[in-house]
């Protein structure tokens, strides 16, 4: 018999959201990651006194289920609206996490059990349950078996079952992102909401989180595009933060930058998006979910999430 009902791969939004919705109907999880804490790309840093998003740095809400999720973290002072666009008024809200995009993982993640730095080195199929096994040889069986990291990060350890993922997804690609994040000695040049998307070919967000609202001092995050990354990804690192720091330059006015630091996103954005909210094969209980399946947004995570629970709480409805 499984020590327990579910292993959720991946403690971002999708996984956690997987396993706070079984927690609450009995259906015992663990979840796993392999990073030193949650939130996958719901992801803040602190350097000295100021604190810098530098994963997602938003949400918008198009469905009632999320909205209702905004809502509640704004009841409980954990999220509250930044804007309504970027350089003009568009009329659809942008909400944050008041202390950061990775306060809101760690609230979802509050009474469950979840393991970080713990890698998922291999995950085999024994007839009848999951044997999950970690880079430091601990293992757990499950009966049903849940990934939401990057798809190219999940089938890695999937040793059986692949062969029934459908092409598209077990060859997903995804984009990468390089970010840097920077201290000020004072403001920066960013008014008004603080951010501007896309103001170039090569910058696809730049954000004074001051402005924001969530730092104490003057800090910024510049992500660069996709094809700028792709093309600086195998530089030595000092020549990548010397190209970020002249695309950071317009953004500066007077500031000077008084520290920085380089964050590199190997899997930042899914090309596609699946067409279902999440996939499944029941024949080895296995569920994938993530944002390559609700879109590219932390709500389309979100989604994917309640879809996944929602399908192993059938199964284990089956089941009794």
């Amino acid at each position: 018999m499984a020590e327990v009902d579910c292993v959720v791969v991946g403690a971002g939004m999708s996984g956690l959201v997987t396993a706070r919705q079984l927690a609450a109907t009995g259906i015992s999880t663990i979840v796993f990651d392999k990073g030193r804490s949650v939130g996958g790309r719901l992801a803040t840093r602190r350097i000295g006194d100021a604190r810098l998003d530098h994963g997602a740095q938003f949400m918008t809400a198009r469905s009632e289920a999320f909205a209702a999720q905004l809502s509640d973290w704004q009841n409980r002072g954990l999220a509250d609206v930044w804007c309504h666009g970027f350089e003009r008024d568009d009329g659809h809200a942008r909400w944050i996490g008041v202390n950061g995009m990775n306060s809101l993982a760690k609230d979802l993640a509050t009474g469950l059990d979840v393991r970080v730095d713990h890698r998922v080195f291999a995950a085999v199929w024994e007839d009848t349950e999951w044997r999950v096994t970690c880079d430091d040889a601990s293992s757990v069986t499950a009966s049903t078996l849940v990934l939401t990291a990057p798809t190219p990060q999940s089938f890695s350890f999937v040793f059986e079952a692949v062969g029934t993922l459908p092409r598209e997804l077990s060859s997903a690609d995804h984009d990468r992102t390089i970010a840097l994040l920077a201290v000020l000695d004072r403001p920066s040049a960013l008014t008004g909401s603080g951010a501007r998307h896309e103001p170039s070919d090569d910058v696809a967000f730049v954000v004074d989180h001051a402005v924001k609202g969530i730092s104490e001092v003057p800090a910024m995050t510049l992500n660069a595009s996709a094809a700028w990354s792709e093309r600086y990804w195998d530089a030595a690192p000092h020549e990548i933060e010397q190209a970020l720091e002249e695309l950071i330059a317009p953004f500066l006015g007077s500031a000077h930058i008084v520290e920085q630091q380089l964050k590199k996103w190997r899997f930042a954005t899914p090309r596609a998006t699946w067409s279902s909210p999440c996939w499944s094969e029941e024949e080895f209980q296995l569920v994938v979910a993530g944002d390559a399946f609700g879109g590219p947004r932390v709500e389309g995570a979100f989604l994917s999430g309640l879809a996944a629970a929602e399908t192993i709480s059938q199964w284990c409805t089956q089941r009794r």
